[in-house]
């Protein structure tokens, strides 16, 4: 991608009515950048709960009434870091000296995997970077799962995956989960299919993955590493951060436009420029558009001068996206 020196600078919920485990899953003298304390108020009425929405602040809305999550037996699955130790059945380990955990039939459902696009590209921005921006989110969507003890993993990449934190429901992983996005920061070229190859063993059961990048990528080869996805019956789910200036790029004459993941320098008038600029990436956002309708991936373009909350709000109770206004 290539940024101007000019320029450098619930969704699956439901409301719930008297919440109040909100605010009581971080300590209370706990700080962290991406999870302000109006992010946790913010987020007091909403559940992180598969294919519904994240209700209770968008007009027109209607309360769910769906129970929550279900006390229900279901299996034995080995234990994991990350997981509650509370619910290792210690009956089982001594008869067969190994560390199971009890699951049940609502936390099966519950694996939510987010792979956070870090290359050099998503550090363009301001005031707020893309890197930034889309950290916001998945701070909060990392909270919102781990408020109902369900299980989140977060894995930040570039050319491969840089860091990984496996799939974890404690209040001391959520922390783990946001001090990782705080020292996190742009890094390399963009290798998303790469990333993506590379971490699909990992997700050993069947679950949510929520993809966060500026998708300045290869479509085709991006699409190719989602299809092992799909086909293992993961919902994917695809958030395009792109800034203003990305989108409708700027007139300030002469400029000097630098590629943040190459170095390569290009000088040039913008009003030249401007039309095929922005004409190509619309062009690139609808190739990614229609790719993910056609393989059922949802799909949410989003403007870093927009809140990162309403993000939640592009998803229908069918599991299908709104269009990007």
């Amino acid at each position: 991608m290539t940024g101007s020196s000019d320029l450098s600078g619930s969704f699956f919920s439901k409301s719930v009515a008297g919440n109040t485990q909100a605010s009581s899953i971080l300590m209370p003298r706990t700080r962290f950048k991406y999870l302000r304390p109006q992010d946790i108020r913010n987020l007091e009425t909403f559940e992180f709960a598969p294919k519904a929405l994240v209700e209770g602040y968008l007009a027109g809305r209607h309360r769910s009434n769906s129970p929550g999550p279900s006390t229900e037996f279901r299996d034995y699955r080995e234990y994991a870091p990350g997981d509650d130790p509370c619910r290792v059945d210690w009956r089982v380990f001594a008869r067969s000296d190994r560390h199971y955990v009890r699951t049940y039939d609502l936390e099966t459902n519950l694996n939510t995997t987010i792979f956070l696009d870090s290359s050099a590209s998503m550090g363009f921005g301001g005031p707020l970077t893309k890197l930034e921006y889309a950290s916001f989110f998945a701070a909060c969507l990392c909270y919102l799962v781990t408020r109902r003890r369900d299980r989140v993993a977060l894995h930040l990449f570039d050319t491969a995956i840089r860091a990984f934190s496996p799939p974890g429901s404690t209040t001391g992983h959520l922390h783990d989960l946001l001090n990782m996005l705080e020292h996190n920061h742009p890094g390399e070229r963009t290798s998303t299919a790469a990333a993506l190859d590379r971490a699909f063993p990992l997700l050993r059961e069947r679950g949510v993955v929520v993809l966060v990048s500026d998708f300045l990528d290869d479509v085709s080869l991006l699409f190719h590493a989602l299809n092992r996805y799909v086909h293992a019956g993961h919902k994917v789910y695809l958030f395009h951060i792109l800034d203003p200036a990305e989108l409708d790029l700027p007139k300030r004459g002469l400029t000097a436009f630098v590629d943040m993941e190459t170095g390569e320098r290009v000088v040039a008038h913008t009003e030249a420029i401007r039309r095929a600029q922005n004409q190509a990436l619309r062009q690139h956002i609808e190739a990614i558009r229609t790719l993910a309708v056609r393989r059922n991936v949802s799909y949410v373009l989003a403007r870093t001068d927009s809140s990162f909350l309403t993000l939640f709000g592009h998803f229908d109770e069918s599991g299908e996206t709104a269009r990007f206004a």
